[in-house]
């Protein structure tokens, strides 16, 4: 016959242990979930107190700007990883919108001649295209069941090539302030871009939150088969996230065009995919789907430009300061995977 008080005696011994091991589970995801923030004023603070100058306006300036279109790539990107997918073309698609939009407002042809309707042309047409060049990623994926590295691969080698041909393999330069000022502009000494990088961000964060749509994003990268089973409509969400991406990389590719007042079909965009990809890692959106921070991408992509910030401030020369951003990479890559076991 068993022993009431022994069972009993056991029942207790096993939830107490449970509960020891809960513990350093609980810090263990406090950990995950505020360690790039941590990651960053540790950084902030560093600088604060042992680089000369970097508290003023001027290198928080260089600074945001350098990391902007990185950001605006990153958060498409962190959608399209959201859904378990990747998405290589978008150095590509800031190269066709870069090529693209000085076609339009050089045009010496009616109306494109009027400056307001050329230049205002030269901003949507070529976000809209890339945007359906995103749908084409999208449909490739949903289709044809093409693996999203492969399905991306294609206009990651093809884009550049298409904006190559529509510049004839020139430099187009320019001088347009209207156009300029997406790139240039500082109303209140705020650089124009980081205020459209903020409210991008803002903007799809507050939607991943509390809409249908980013609740079907998350459901659509965790389990995909169980989300077809609840009625979530998979494909769509993937040709949604697909076309944000586009048109996120179109913006980003007009803003470097019109910071530096010219397009080069060669340069626009090179190593994008991996900037973007690399601030989505280390700002805590796993790899495999299913979750997504779209603030911790803007996290992820400030530690990425400040450690470089400081190392090169500290004279160590660029390619070491490569490789040690390259480790912040593996090691934020390896937390999110002790964060899935």
């Amino acid at each position: 016959m068993a022993n009431p008080g022994r069972a009993g005696f056991g029942a207790t011994s096993d939830s107490s242990v449970a509960q020891r091991f809960r513990k350093p589970d609980r810090v263990r995801a406090l950990g995950h979930s505020f360690g790039p923030l941590t990651a960053l004023l540790l950084l902030i603070v560093f600088n604060a107190l042992f680089t000369r100058n970097f508290l003023e306006a001027q290198s928080i300036r260089v600074n945001l700007t350098q990391v902007a279109t990185i950001v605006i790539v990153a958060t498409g990107m962190t959608l399209v990883i959201a859904t378990g997918g990747i998405d290589l073309s978008v150095g590509s698609l800031m190269a066709i919108a870069g090529a693209l939009a000085p076609i339009i407002f050089l045009s010496d042809r009616t109306p494109l001649d009027n400056a307001l309707v050329g230049n205002t042309l030269a901003i949507v047409v070529p976000i809209l295209v890339t945007g359906a060049f995103g749908l084409f990623n999208g449909t490739l994926v949903t289709a044809f069941r093409l693996q999203p590295i492969i399905a991306t691969l294609v206009l990651y080698l093809a884009g550049r090539g298409i904006a190559q041909v529509m510049t004839n393999g020139k430099l187009q330069e320019f001088r347009n302030p209207e156009f300029s000022y997406i790139g240039r502009g500082r109303p209140l000494g705020i650089p124009f871009q980081v205020i459209l990088m903020l409210l991008i961000v803002a903007t799809v964060a507050w939607a991943m939150r509390n809409t249908t749509f980013g609740r079907y994003v998350l459901a659509t990268g965790g389990n995909e088969p169980a989300a077809r089973l609840a009625g979530v409509p998979v494909n769509r969400v993937k040709l949604g996230v697909y076309a944000i991406s586009g048109l996120l990389a179109g913006l980003a590719g007009l803003i470097v065009i019109a910071i530096n007042s010219s397009s080069d079909a060669n340069q626009v965009g090179q190593i994008m995919e991996l900037d973007a990809i690399a601030a989505v890692a280390v700002g805590g959106t796993p790899l495999t789907g299913g979750r997504a921070s779209i603030v911790g991408t803007l996290i992820g992509a400030l530690i990425i430009q400040l450690t470089r910030y400081t190392l090169l401030s500290h004279g160590v020369p660029d390619a070491a300061a490569r490789v040690v951003i390259a480790g912040a990479i593996v090691l934020a890559v390896l937390l999110q995977r002790q964060r899935g076991t």
